[in-house]
């Protein structure tokens, strides 16, 4: 198939090309146990690209609500259950009616929004079907055209980012009303992302791509997020939940507070290839960044419109550039030093440590520490993928060549990555807090790398609480402040860990799944179905029909349990004492 990005129809664009074109946006409910904390970035870029031509974009965001009832609390919801499908499909048909039938209907989510896609989709023909029904997104860019298979509502589907592509998508749409399918076909209008018609219904299938200037785009419409049709407050409700912290729920923890705090992403894609992760929809390995100044402009803008206290930024490695690093403390320093601006990203250890190999075949730190400057522009916060502190574990996670580079270093009877280690204190020592993930469960993990990964936890307990009284509140807050959180692997669909022989072994034992000999990728049967609506945001053990878990490691199943339920409960000296 010849590949053709959008970008190449812009210059066809003016920018009156979308005027009374009219696109509803849609951001499927994830993370039921948390509060919704992130804006909808996505379908916010998208938004606001559109309105650039015209177009008059709306958003529907289902994830907003938590609905504190009697079902919520029989589930242990504490902070309330998401909308039913029942509930959700008032609420789009109420939007609806207000706005007025639609060209584009877009629903945006995660590879865990299936089973919501596939209701909505459903709802959506029957209140508006003439409108172009469209997936993007996260579960989109992974299954691409099988979704036609898997919801048979959807007119198009769209991989990869968005930002020029939802132009010729509502072009197309526009063209479609305006003229018929079968004249705008004829005049060339639909070329080339038409697959064909099936079953009378013409299906398109879009190439995403990069746009060509990431400062040229505008900043995400927060705004449409005000209020939805019932006049409840959406986007104050955001920002009155923190990103990032215990609160959250999302495995960060935090030694500070935040008022009101909003979200955002300064780069595209990670130049790195850890093999559980899969980045599609965001670039995959396709690194690209917007400068300093703009994303500076941007943080000034969301204090002064919204009162913000602190700026999540959702990049998966923010800390890549260095040089970007400085000229953005040599911007935003001023604010920074008074207080008036706080922030955090993510990154990871070793570009922390900023370690370099000297003549003699050790290692010292760069001149300039990253952390350092990060510090001097206003960051307080730095979510580390540790993942795992084996160094097995890591080398068969894709991590080993970097984080391992400058060695080990022995800590309470445990080897430790160097790197790892001297990113925690070099971060400590910036005055951020660093924020650790970890992962349990990898394929040919034992019980030892387990067990050294909890040990680095508690390292990391000791250090923050250095010279503390115990029992006193400084204390308290410190330690409480480091996370004990452990995700169970999880073998999502186009990830190297997804290759893994094992993994392969239990997925066709458990769910019946099939893999096609050539290409190596899993048949798009009912059986792969099933196993994609088991999938959520690692937060969850997915068991076989016997209700053992899914386990991937060389950890007994009886012995993964046992762990698992003692991490859970936060015993780790227990996991320790195996």
């Amino acid at each position: 198939m010849n590949v053709v990005f959008p970008g190449a129809f812009l210059d066809e664009l003016k920018y009156t090309s979308l005027t009374g074109v009219k696109v509803t946006l849609i951001n499927m409910p994830i993370r039921e146990q948390a509060k919704p904390n992130n804006p909808p970035l996505g379908p916010a870029l998208l938004a606001a690209r559109l309105r650039e031509y015209g177009a008059e974009p709306t958003i529907i965001d289902l994830n907003i609500y938590r609905v504190r009832d009697e079902d919520a609390a029989k589930r242990g919801l504490e902070h309330g259950r998401t909308l039913t499908f029942e509930e959700a499909g008032g609420l789009i048909s109420r939007t609806l009616n207000k706005v007025g039938s639609q060209h584009v209907i877009g629903l945006s989510g995660l590879i865990t929004t299936l089973k919501w896609q596939t209701e909505i989709a459903r709802m959506i023909k029957a209140v508006d079907p003439d409108a172009m029904l469209v997936s993007g997104g996260g579960l989109a860019t992974q299954f691409r055209t099988d979704l036609f298979g898997w919801i048979p509502e959807l007119d198009a589907v769209a991989h990869s980012e968005g930002d020029d592509v939802i132009l010729k998508i509502a072009h197309d749409a526009k063209a479609i009303r305006d003229h018929g399918f079968e004249k705008a076909h004829l005049a060339g209008r639909l070329s080339p992302f038409l697959q064909g018609v099936i079953g009378g219904t013409p299906r398109f299938f879009y190439h995403g791509g990069r746009t060509p200037d990431l400062d040229a785009l505008p900043f995400p419409a927060y705004d449409l997020l005000f209020e939805d049709v019932d006049g409840f407050p959406v986007l104050e409700t955001y920002l009155s939940v923190p990103v990032w912290g215990g609160s959250a729920k999302n495995s960060s923890a935090t030694s500070f507070e935040m008022k009101r705090s909003i979200s955002t992403i300064s780069s595209r894609g990670c130049p790195f290839a850890c093999k559980f992760c899969f980045r599609g929809a965001q670039g995959e390995r396709n690194y690209g960044v917007r400068s300093a100044e703009d994303l500076a402009d941007e943080f000034i803008d969301y204090q002064e419109r919204y009162g913000v206290d602190f700026i999540g930024l959702l990049d998966d490695n923010f800390m890549v550039s260095p040089k970007r690093i400085s000229q953005l403390a040599d911007i935003l320093e001023p604010l920074a030093a008074s207080g008036q601006l706080r922030w955090g990203a993510h990154g990871r250890l070793d570009e922390a440590a900023d370690l370099r190999p000297d003549r003699h075949g050790g290692y010292r730190m760069a001149d300039t520490l990253r952390v350092d400057e990060m510090a001097r522009a206003g960051c307080v916060y730095i979510g580390f993928g540790a993942e795992s502190a084996s160094s097995k574990v890591l080398e068969d996670m894709g991590k080993g060549g970097f984080m391992l580079s400058s060695g080990m270093e022995k800590i309470n009877g445990f080897e430790f990555p160097r790197a790892m280690t001297q990113g925690m204190r070099n971060t400590i020592n910036a005055e951020i807090h660093g924020n650790c993930t970890w992962i349990m469960g990898y394929p040919g993990e034992t019980l030892g790398d387990l067990q050294t990964s909890i040990a680095f936890i508690k390292w990391q307990q000791e250090l923050v609480t250095e010279g503390m009284t115990p029992n006193t509140l400084e204390y308290d807050t410190a330690f409480e402040s480091i996370n004990t959180s452990v995700f169970t692997a999880t073998a999502y669909p186009g990830t190297e860990m997804f290759e893994h022989p094992k993994v392969r072994s239990i997925l066709t034992e458990t769910f019946g799944l099939r893999f096609d000999p050539e290409s190596r990728k899993p048949v798009a049967d009912e059986n792969f179905r099933t196993y994609v609506l088991e999938l959520n945001d690692a937060t969850k053990m997915i068991t076989n029909n016997d209700g053992r878990p899914l386990n991937y490691s060389d950890i007994s199943d009886d012995q993964f349990v046992e762990v698992r339920t003692m991490l859970d409960d936060r015993e780790l000296d227990k996991v320790l004492s195996i």
